[in-house]
C-alpha cells in the first residue's frame, strides 16, 4: 500500500494550475447515459473515482473513449445493461448517480446501495422519494435499487435536507420526464450549477440553478454536446491553506475566484493576503505566521464541508485559538486524532473542534481516514519537524490528481512509497 514521506522544510512558494472538479466531473459522466448522441467532456480530473466511473458506465455498455488524459468522449447508444453491480458502488458512494439518469432514458434500473461511509450516513431516501413522486415504481431487493417507471411524470419535489447528489440524480431525471418538475430546497452548490450547464447544453430545458429552487420542462431528447468541467475549488482551497499554513506564497492557475468566497475570507482573516483574477488566485502570508479562524461548515454558499479538515491543519500552527463546528456530517472529526499524533492541541466536543496553535508540529507516523483528512494531514506534515510518514494515501488518489507533484512544484519535499523504508 502506497505511503506519503514527507520532510517540512519551510514556506510553499511557486505556482501551479487547478485540475478539473472531480465532485463536479462525476454527475457529468453520468448524465450521458440520458443520450444517444456522444457526449464530449474536457477538463476532466486524472482521478481514481473517475476511472470507476468510467468503468461503472463501460460495463453498462456505454463506450468511454479518452482522447487524452483530461477528456472523455461518451456514447450511450450502445447500453446492454442498466445493472450497477455493488463491486462497483461500493468504491464510490456517487455511483448513485445513475440511477435518475437509467429510470428516465431506459425506463429501468437496478443499483446497488451504496452502504456505509467514513464520515457519517448519506442516506438514498431523499433520491427515492422524488423518483416516486415522478411516478417510478421503487423496490428494495437484495442490497439493490429496482426502480422502474415507462415515463417518468414531472413534480414537484420538496427536500427535507438539502442534498447534492439529490439534486443532481432528480435534476437529470427530470430533464426526460413529461411535463414540468420543481426542485424545492435545492442544492446550490457549483457542481450542482455545471452540471445544469452541461444538460443545457445536450438540449435540456432549466433554469434556476444556483438557486433553493429549480424549474425542469422535461424534453422528449437530448442531443450531442460537449462541456468543461469547472475548475476544482476543494483543490484549490487545500493548496492554499496549505501555503497558510506553511507562512507561505502561491499562486492557482485555471481557477475561479468566485467559488471559493468562503473559503477566502477565512484565509484573510488568518492574515492572508490575497490577490484574485478572473483565472488565478495568489496568497501571501509574507512569512509571518497564520492567525486562528473560526469556522462554521453550512451548504453552499456558507464554508464547504470539504475544505474543514484543511482549515483545521492550519488552526493547529496558528496564534491563538480557533473553534471549527461541524453541520454537514457526523463523524468528520476523525483526522483530529491523526493530528494529536504530530503534537497539535485539540479538543473535540461533539460536533465542535477547538484548536489552539502550536508554533510547530513534530513528525510522527499517521494514517489517513477519508479524503479531505488526508489532505489535512499533508499539509500538517509540511508544517512539522522531521519526517512524516503518511499511510493510506489511497485516499488522495480518489480526489487529488498528481498531488505530490504539484506540492512539489510548491517546493514541497514529498514522496511516495511503496512500503516503510529501511
Amino acid at each position: 500500500m502506497d505511503k506519503f514521506v514527507i520532510e517540512g522544510n519551510g514556506p510553499l512558494n511557486g505556482e501551479i494550475a487547478a485540475s478539473g472538479a472531480k465532485n463536479a466531473a462525476l454527475p457529468i459522466l453520468c448524465a450521458a447515459l440520458l443520450s444517444d448522441a456522444p457526449l464530449t467532456v474536457t477538463n476532466v480530473p486524472d482521478l481514481w473515482d473517475v476511472g470507476t466511473t468510467g468503468k461503472l458506465l463501460g460495463q453498462m455498455g456505454v463506450s468511454v473513449s479518452r482522447p487524452d488524459a483530461h477528456t472523455r468522449v461518451l456514447d450511450a447508444r450502445g447500453i446492454t445493461t442498466c445493472v450497477a453491480p455493488y463491486e462497483l458502488v461500493r468504491t464510490m458512494r456517487a455511483s448513485i448517480l445513475v440511477l435518475g439518469p437509467l429510470v428516465a432514458a431506459r425506463g429501468e434500473a437496478h443499483v446497488s446501495l451504496p452502504g456505509g461511509c467514513a464520515i457519517g450516513a448519506r442516506p438514498v431516501n431523499l433520491h427515492l422519494m422524488g423518483l416516486e413522486a415522478m411516478g417510478a415504481e421503487i423496490k428494495l431487493e437484495g442490497g439493490f435499487v429496482h426502480a422502474k417507471a415507462k415515463k417518468l411524470k414531472g413534480a414537484r419535489i420538496v427536500f427535507d435536507t438539502v442534498t447534492v447528489t439529490g439534486t443532481e440524480n432528480l435534476m437529470m431525471a427530470a430533464v426526460l420526464a413529461e411535463g414540468e418538475t420543481v426542485l424545492e430546497n435545492a442544492a446550490r452548490e457549483p457542481e450542482v450549477v455545471d452540471l445544469a450547464r452541461c444538460l443545457r447544453a445536450m438540449g435540456a430545458k432549466l433554469s434556476g440553478e444556483g438557486t433553493t429552487t429549480i424549474h425542469v420542462q422535461g424534453v422528449a431528447k437530448l442531443h450531442a454536446a460537449e462541456h468543461r468541467v469547472l475548475p476544482d475549488r476543494i483543490e484549490t482551497g487545500t493548496y492554499l491553506a496549505a501555503a497558510a499554513a506553511t507562512r507561505g506564497r502561491v499562486l492557482i492557475r485555471d481557477t475561479d475566484p468566485g467559488l471559493l468566497d468562503a473559503v477566502l475570507v477565512k484565509l484573510q482573516q488568518a492574515g492572508a493576503i490575497i490577490r484574485t483574477g478572473t483565472d488565478f488566485i495568489e496568497l501571501d502570508m509574507q512569512g509571518q505566521r497564520p492567525k486562528a479562524v473560526n469556522i462554521h461548515t453550512m451548504a453552499h454558499p456558507g464554508f464547504p464541508t470539504d475544505m474543514q479538515a484543511q482549515m483545521m491543519a492550519m488552526n493547529c500552527v496558528a496564534e491563538g485559538t480557533g473553534t471549527i463546528r461541524e453541520t454537514i456530517f457526523e463523524n468528520r472529526f476523525m483526522h483530529a486524532n491523526e493530528l494529536l499524533r504530530l503534537g497539535a492541541d485539540i479538543r473535540v466536543e461533539g460536533n465542535t473542534a477547538i484548536i489552539t496553535g502550536k508554533e510547530r508540529l513534530q513528525a510522527a507516523p499517521i494514517m489517513a481516514t477519508d479524503l479531505r483528512a488526508s489532505a489535512s494531514l499533508v499539509i500538517a506534515a509540511l508544517a512539522a519537524d522531521g519526517e512524516t510518514l503518511i499511510d493510506r494515501i489511497y485516499h488522495m488518489d480518489r480526489g487529488y490528481e498528481g498531488i505530490e507533484q504539484k506540492f512539489r512544484a510548491l517546493g514541497a519535499q514529498i514522496k511516495r512509497v511503496e512500503k516503510l523504508l529501511p
